[in-house]
């Protein structure tokens, strides 16, 4: 069962309908019906707009992410080569050659260690929350401790 409309249309219009009907050989109302079924139909295109646009929406969330945990690796290593540099005092000529010496055997267990971390699946921006209310200090949940010789 077919419910009834009446609808006013300009005269421009109507003598567009009338000619698609004549030439379709259908009745106006049927190209009428069509067309109002295709207007609240969405077609492919709204489609597969509304489906770009999420995906670019994702995306725009990962690379907000990125950058996030891109500034906390470099503020990490700047806060800790301010530290080191602070700390540390130079070393006389005689010393050198041993403090190089252990120096390369200490990066080769920080490497071991971070190799160990990166396997498990481990990650000190996982460990360290943007979130944390102001004032608020404390150790994370999980930590590791590089051990240095």
């Amino acid at each position: 069962m077919k419910l009834r409309l009446s609808v006013y249309l300009d005269p421009g219009l109507m003598a567009q309908l009338t000619k698609l009907a004549d030439r379709k050989e259908q009745p106006k109302s049927l190209v009428a019906e069509a067309a109002i079924a295709s207007f609240l139909t969405p077609d492919e295109s709204d489609r597969l707009e509304a489906a770009v646009s999420r995906r670019l929406d994702l995306l725009t969330r990962q690379v907000d992410r990125l950058e996030r945990d891109h500034m906390i690796s470099v503020e990490a290593l700047a806060l800790f080569i301010r530290f080191w540099l602070t700390i540390t005092p130079p070393l006389p000529e005689s010393a050198q050659t041993a403090a190089q010496a252990k120096g390369r055997e200490r990066f080769e267990s920080f490497l071991e260690t971070l190799g160990r971390r990166l396997a498990k699946g481990q990650s000190l921006l996982r460990e360290v929350s943007t979130d944390r209310p102001e004032g608020l200090t404390g150790q994370p949940e999980s930590t590791t401790t590089i051990v240095f010789k």
